[in-house]
């Protein structure tokens, strides 16, 4: 049975269908082409014909010749539909002609970086040109920097690096900012949240120290489909862009399923294991011979759906090496072994982390199986770009697991096969993250008075930093007065400069395996909590609140841990205000007194509380950005005369919203919190506050304030398609916690919501 042969028969069988909740077939499409543009110059036109490129996409022939203008631009096209040339052409063009010109190519993973940085290299070598090309990361030999600094006209490097790696040592890396021409920022919609706003700051310290050596490079960026490409893009980089619009690639026939396993405890609203699920529907895939992926949420789930699959295969003849995992932790040869194996066919199946979503080179695949949705739309299409080939018919099967996000995406497909709903948001004057980089920026060059950073006025915050001593404001410019090198202080991946180590210290001398920040640790890494770690478990024997360390030791529980944080809210500024019917939305500046006070240890599987502690920590206090809700204040008579509980309703609401929210914004569920008020000290009223949880903020809020409308519509859909009776963990909350009202009553709520907003439309 051929693959086409397997997807006529499982729409025959009704098992399989009850369970799906769409199957969309993508029709195929053929390519849109455009003649090799004037700009290229002759000799890469000679090495792609060689290679049986005779003419390029046409999104590829506008992102040359808008390059070839001067212009910034960003390229929106969906995985493999030749992204790479769009940036490779008017690099390489541009170094034949000028071999003193630099380009710095920006990846967001290392593995991806040596991938292109091969690409690359093979044109180059095509070319028989001079054109030096270097990976400069983590690994790179001290022996190989001194070469790169000097010698290397592409650059290919990651956010991390150019942060501490290169920005602080700019005077070593004179020919390249003196030269630098382009800058290439690849998979844009990476870069949101803390960690795009920490990039977008990193570039403005890149481009104030190109323009002191006095060039100042086109940017070029590629992201996969979103809402807001070009407003990101023009965020993180603080230039004006220019679109790429349509795709130009071919596409052939795709089968897009969502599969939602079946209900196995209906009251707790716990579906059959995805594991299994996704086990026995790869099964039936590997038996056609296709080549497929299997994309798993953690590290233990590939490598048990590796060891069943490696089993399936060899009842069907395929050797165990033909089926391999791949997830960090693999050495890089390893890797590097099993990309080349999918790309000449020697491999049948991979299992896989999210490790090979991005853009990395293993050919053209005919299954793709999601154990679990990717967390966005653009990740899930960039899972399912994995398989495809130009001219054959290819099938993507979604299985669900029971977690919220999980269920909305599953049970809503119109909202995932509509255009892209969702807005990637970045604050680079986030003042928390502004000012680390400010003071990194301050060490690399000194600050003019009246200097603004990106198009950011900073003159007050460069007096407070002088008033600190941090600076020494001399004459007309601030300068760096420390001996202390401020980028190894600032993580990009977190907005508070001080963060928890943990220790893992069962190990010789103690091993490093993550960090957290404050408020988060409080809740996660108290005193007997289970921290969960690259799907394994530790537990936390002792947190050194002053030193801000966590000791930890692996264990195999089967219970995890839920600390419960009574937060105090504060509204300091209402920004913005709209009314909704007889209520109000608003967005402002809040302050959080917080206080983890005691924690349950919860069973896996049935989410019984088995026990519970208490947790004896100071109370955190934090500014940040919320967006809030005002409900009217009738609301508590309205709710009662329909025999409805305000308080449980509020609950469920602020369990649903803060489920559905991130997948409008791009966030992940844990950098939003929401937080219900029966009555709000600030605004006398029934109160749903939903609010960044990070200092300072970084645009969530605002986001939702923005498209409430559109997140409240869909968390009313998601919980009229839930199939709970009365409440459960996919949408407001485990029934037995709400007391039976709480989905009627936020059901309630929204439906007013809803009646509201279209009266005022």
């Amino acid at each position: 049975m051929n693959l086409r042969q397997l997807l006529d028969s499982l729409r025959r069988d009704h098992r399989f269908m009850s369970h799906v909740t769409r199957w969309e077939v993508i029709p195929p499409r053929p390519a849109k082409f455009a003649d090799f543009p004037e700009e290229v110059d002759p000799r890469l036109v000679r090495v792609l014909k060689d290679r049986g490129i005779d003419r390029l996409y046409s999104h590829q022939a506008d992102a040359v010749r808008l390059t070839a203008a001067g212009r910034s631009v960003v390229v929106p096209t969906p995985t493999a539909s030749g992204k790479t040339l769009c940036y490779n052409l008017p690099v390489l063009g541009t170094m034949l002609a000028e071999p003193q010109a630099r380009a710095l190519y920006l990846f967001p993973t290392k593995a991806l970086s040596q991938d292109q940085m091969l690409e690359v290299h093979d044109l180059v070598t095509a070319l028989g040109a001079d054109i030096k090309t270097y990976t400069f990361d983590g690994d790179t030999p001290g022996t190989a920097r001194k070469a790169i600094r000097s010698s290397g006209n592409i650059v290919v490097t990651n956010p991390d690096m150019l942060h501490q790696g290169i920005l602080p040592h700019h005077t070593l890396w004179v020919k390249l900012f003196e030269n630098l021409r382009y800058v290439v920022v690849d998979e844009v919609h990476q870069y949101r949240g803390v960690f795009g706003s920490h990039v977008a700051n990193v570039l403005r310290r890149l481009r104030r120290i190109a323009n002191f050596y006095g060039s100042d490079p086109v940017f070029i960026c590629c992201s996969a489909t979103i809402a807001n490409p070009l407003e990101l893009s023009e965020r993180l980089t603080g230039v004006s862009m220019a679109p790429v619009a349509g795709n130009g690639a071919p596409r052939a026939e795709k089968h897009f399923i969502f599969y939602n396993p079946p209900v196995v405890n209906a009251e707790l609203g716990i579906r059959a294991s995805v594991v299994k699920t996704a086990r026995g529907i790869a099964e039936r895939f590997l038996a056609t011979g296709s080549q497929l992926i299997v994309f798993a949420r953690s590290r233990v789930r590939v490598e048990l759906l590796l060891t069943y699959l490696q089993r399936a295969g060899r009842r069907v003849g395929i050797k165990s090496g033909q089926v391999r995992g791949y997830r960090g932790g693999y050495l890089p040869a390893e890797r590097r072994a099993i990309e080349a194996g999918l790309r000449d066919g020697s491999i049948h199946a991979v299992v896989s982390t999210n490790a090979l979503e991005l853009g990395i080179d293993i050919g053209r695949l005919d299954v793709c199986i999601m154990a679990g949705y990717a967390g966005t739309v653009a990740g899930t299409w960039q899972q399912a770009g994995r398989a495809g080939r130009r001219q054959d018919v290819s099938a993507v099967v979604l299985v669900a697991s029971s977690n919220p996000l999980d269920q909305y995406i599953i049970s809503n497909p119109d909202y995932f096969f509509g255009r892209s709903p969702e807005h990637a948001t970045v604050d680079p004057d986030n003042l928390v993250i502004l000012m680390s980089h400010l003071k990194c920026a301050a060490f690399e060059l000194p600050f003019a008075r009246g200097e603004r950073f990106g198009d950011t006025e900073v003159g007050e915050i460069l007096d407070y930093l002088a008033d600190q001593r941090v600076l020494h404001a001399g004459g007309e410019r601030y300068h760096w007065m420390s001996d202390t090198y401020p980028a190894e202080d600032v993580s990009l991946r977190s907005a508070a400069p001080d963060n928890v180590v943990i220790i893992d210290h069962e190990t010789p001398g103690g091993r490093v395996i993550g960090e957290m920040d404050l408020f988060s640790a409080q809740e996660l890494l108290h005193e007997d909590a289970i921290y969960m770690h690259g799907a394994g478990q530790y537990h936390v024997d002792r947190l050194d609140w002053k030193r801000r360390e966590a000791h930890v030791k692996p264990v195999q529980v089967d219970y995890y841990t839920d600390a419960q944080r009574k937060s105090e809210l504060k509204t300091l500024t209402a920004d913005l205000e709209r009314p909704l019917g007889a209520g109000k939305l608003a967005v402002g500046e809040v302050g959080l007194v917080a206080k983890v006070t005691v924690f349950k240890k919860i069973k896996l599987g049935t989410h019984e509380t088995v026990g519970a502690g208490r947790v004896h920590l100071p109370e955190m206090e934090m500014h940040t950005q919320s967006f809030w809700w005002e409900l009217p204040e009738d609301v508590h008579e309205r709710m009662a005369a329909e025999g409805l509980d305000p308080g449980e309703a509020l609950k469920g609401l602020a369990h649903l919203m803060g489920k559905v929210a991130p997948v409008f914004v791009m966030a992940d569920p844990s950098d939003l919190r929401a937080l219900p008020m029966v009555r709000s000290p600030f605004t006398g009223r029934p109160t749903l506050y939903l609010y960044d949880a990070f200092p300072g903020g970084v645009g969530f809020a605002r986001r939702i304030y923005d498209q409430f409308e559109d997140v409240a519509g869909a968390a009313l859909t998601h919980l009229q398609r839930c199939g709970c009776r009365d409440g459960c963990p996919s949408c407001v909350g485990a029934a037995v916690e709400s007391g039976g009202t709480a989905a009627a009553g936020a059901a309630w709520l929204l439906s007013g919501a809803g009646a509201a907003a279209s009266a005022e439309g």
